[in-house]
C-alpha cells in the first residue's frame, strides 16, 4: 500500500519578522505591525515642519508662544481592545479620549489618545510636559473649567507655563468664548476625516498618528492654495 507523504505547510518567500508585542496590547490580542514612519517619529517631524510653514504663511512666527488645550471623546470600534478603552460618564460616550493642544490658529501642537474614562486634568499633566519640551517658546495655555485646581499651580511652578482658565458666561444665550472656540474648531476638523469619525485603531499611538496625518493634509491644502492661487481659481471655475 502506497504511503502518502506528510503534508508540508506552504512557505512564503516574503515573511515579516514578528515584532515585539507593545505593552498596551492585552494578552491574546494580535500585535499590530508598526509603520516605519511612526517607529522613527517621522510623521511627527513632517507634521511639525509643515506647521511651521503654515504659520509663516499666515504672518506668524514658526514657533508658537501660546496655545489652547481641550479634549473630546469618540466612540471606539469593536476591534479596539476593551483593556485600552473606557467610558466617559459626563459625555456618555464609550471609547477613547483625544487630548490636544493647538496654537492660536488651530494648528495641532501635541496630541494624546487615552481611554475615555481618563479625566482632563489627569491627561493634561503629561500633555503639558510634552508641549513644553517640544515647544520651548510656549508661555501661555488657555483652558476651560475642567482644568482648574492644582494643575494651574503645578504648570506655573514646574513648567513655567501660565494656565489661564476661560470661564463660561453666565448669560442664558450661547456665547462664543474667547480662545476656546479655536480648539473646538480643530476638534470638529478632525471629525470630518472618515478615519477619525470613530476610533478604529488597536494602539493609541496609531490613533495619534492618524490625527497628525489628518492635520498634515489640512495644512497641505492651505499651503497649496497660497502657492498656486491662479490654478485653484481656474479649477473651481471649471
Amino acid at each position: 500500500m502506497r504511503q502518502g507523504h506528510p503534508r508540508r505547510r506552504p512557505t512564503h518567500r516574503c515573511q515579516r519578522p514578528r515584532s515585539r508585542r507593545p505593552e498596551c496590547v492585552p494578552p491574546g490580542a494580535p500585535a499590530p505591525a508598526q509603520s516605519p514612519w511612526r517607529r522613527q517619529a517621522l510623521d511627527v517631524e513632517f507634521h511639525d515642519r509643515l506647521r511651521g510653514r503654515a504659520r509663516i504663511s499666515e504672518g506668524r512666527a514658526a514657533a508658537p508662544t501660546a496655545g489652547i488645550i481641550d479634549s473630546q471623546s469618540v466612540r471606539a470600534a469593536s476591534s479596539v481592545p476593551a483593556a485600552i478603552r473606557g467610558y466617559d460618564g459626563g459625555k456618555k460616550v464609550p471609547g477613547r479620549g483625544r487630548h490636544v493642544i493647538t496654537d492660536c490658529l488651530g494648528l495641532l501642537l501635541v496630541v494624546a489618545v487615552t481611554a475615555a474614562n481618563v479625566g482632563d486634568r489627569e491627561a493634561a499633566a503629561p500633555l503639558l510636559e510634552r508641549a513644553r519640551a517640544s515647544h520651548r517658546s510656549l508661555r501661555l495655555i488657555w483652558a476651560d473649567g475642567g482644568y482648574t485646581g492644582m494643575l494651574v499651580d503645578w504648570a506655573r511652578e514646574k513648567l513655567h507655563l501660565v494656565l489661564e482658565i476661560v470661564k463660561r458666561s453666565d448669560e442664558p444665550r450661547s456665547v462664543v468664548l474667547p480662545r476656546r472656540w479655536v480648539v473646538e474648531r480643530t476638534l470638529s476638523w478632525l471629525m470630518r476625516s472618515r478615519r477619525l469619525a470613530r476610533d478604529y485603531e488597536t494602539l493609541p499611538a496609531t490613533s495619534e498618528s492618524m490625527i497628525l496625518w489628518s492635520m498634515t493634509m489640512l495644512m497641505s491644502r492651505r499651503l497649496a492654495r497660497r502657492t498656486h492661487p491662479a490654478t485653484t481659481t481656474v479649477s473651481l471655475a471649471a
